[in-house]
């Protein structure tokens, strides 16, 4: 394991909003999904060397923040996908546990997770693109078998979850979506919150930099007053 290195594309080293209390945050490189409204582009492509760590030198750095952490707070890996790295996450999960830092794992849930990595995650953040077939195809390009498989596991572990969805303008902003996703939630064992992300538009420059398309070009951003009138539904 001493030659495992991950290839990381960004750091945030106090979050606020990837999980409870404040959090090293760690951005992975690559994803398989294509979500039209998909802010960060630049980390889709896997092969696309950005800084190699070992598990080992990225805990190190992480240590360094333990102070700030309270009894909430600790490390959130994303992405991209974590899943596509899964092994080097699972080593930094399994040395952060050692330490008494608390593990997050932020996913769309499009991987297989080893019943060696869920055994070291305190917390998943599932970002729920779509809860219908057809339409989940059409928003990330990949079918949503492999959600749900995720899904499915997850469950027989007990491990506390936290729901998100981002809310587009005249694609789910209205009350049978969120209603939906409700009934989704009441569902599943240890969900401990449900967040409605508004979307932005903010990656448009990315977009035009890299020359790919943007999908969502003639939408507005989500009003976030609707957003958060939505939002009590799931109450």
């Amino acid at each position: 394991m001493k030659d495992m290195k991950g290839n990381i594309a960004s750091f945030e080293s106090m979050g606020l909003v990837d999980g409870p209390g404040v959090r090293f945050v760690v951005f992975l490189q690559g994803c398989p999904l294509r979500c039209a409204y998909c802010h960060n582009p630049e980390m889709w492509n896997e092969k696309e060397i950005k800084t190699l760590m070992t598990p080992e030198e990225l805990v190190n750095k992480v240590k360094k923040y333990k102070p700030y952490f309270g009894e909430e707070g600790g490390i959130t890996i994303s992405g991209g996908e974590p899943l596509l790295q899964q092994e080097f996450v699972t080593e930094v999960f399994k040395l952060c546990k050692k330490e008494g830092i608390n593990t997050c794992l932020d996913t769309s849930g499009f991987g297989n997770p080893s019943e060696e990595l869920l055994n070291v995650i305190d917390l998943i953040i599932l970002d729920v693109k779509e809860l219908d077939e057809n339409r989940y195809l059409n928003l990330v390009g990949q079918k949503i078998e492999c959600f749900k498989d995720f899904l499915e596991k997850c469950q027989k572990t007990g491990i506390k979850m936290w729901l998100r969805q981002v809310i587009v303008p005249g694609f789910n902003d209205n009350e049978e979506n969120v209603l939906k996703l409700k009934a989704f939630a009441q569902k599943l064992k240890n969900i401990e919150k449900i967040e409605l992300l508004p979307y932005h538009d903010m990656a448009k420059k990315k977009y035009k930099t890299l020359g790919i398309p943007y999908r969502l070009e003639d939408i507005k951003p989500m009003d976030k007053v609707k957003c958060k009138k939505l939002e009590k539904l799931l109450k």
